[in-house]
């Protein structure tokens, strides 16, 4: 798919959206309308190597898991996940968000992603399943989302979680 560029003005300061931003488990707050079932890829979900896979909320496709990793983190003012998904995993995605101030100390966040399928049987789903408007408006709705999260400072919706249980051993269990 053709890269989808978008931006937003968020009245906070650029370090704080960074911060957020930067936490892979906050992102189902202000992405769960179009993705859902978010498991973190480890037990930190803040800086570089963290990530999360999801599913990707269509009606026909059964191959909808992807993930993302943070790729590259130069703070406050960039942020690049990459990440896979697809049949196999063979699609190859990049999201960047860049952040810039402005003159009256808001932020400018400029989000762009893309993905690369490999083989033509990949290029032809994604045309029929996941068209350029679609993506558009997922993620124009995410910025908005993204914004009033951020500008109310309250956290709306759930937070991504670990898959497998307890990763440590839980005090007092005797078997």
């Amino acid at each position: 798919m053709e890269p989808i560029t978008l931006s937003t003005t968020i009245a906070r300061p650029r370090e704080e959206v960074f911060e957020y931003l930067a936490d892979v488990a906050n992102h189902p707050e202000f992405t769960d309308h179009f993705l859902i079932d978010w498991h973190l890829t480890r037990e930190d979900s803040y800086g570089h190597g963290a990530g999360a896979r999801f599913r990707v909320k269509t009606r026909v496709d059964r191959f909808a898991y992807a993930d993302i990793t943070l790729a590259e983190l130069r703070p406050p003012e960039l942020i690049v996940a990459t990440g896979h998904g697809g049949r196999f995993n063979r699609i190859s995605s990049r999201s960047t968000w860049t952040l810039t101030p402005d003159a009256g100390g808001n932020t400018v966040v400029e989000f762009s992603t893309s993905s690369e399928p490999v083989m033509a049987s990949d290029r032809l789903m994604e045309k029929l399943l996941r068209t350029r408007s679609a993506a558009t408006r997922h993620h124009k709705r995410a910025l908005q989302r993204l914004r009033k999260i951020l500008e109310a400072g309250e956290q709306r919706g759930a937070h991504a979680t670990l898959s497998g249980g307890a990763r440590k051993p839980a005090t007092g269990f005797r078997l």
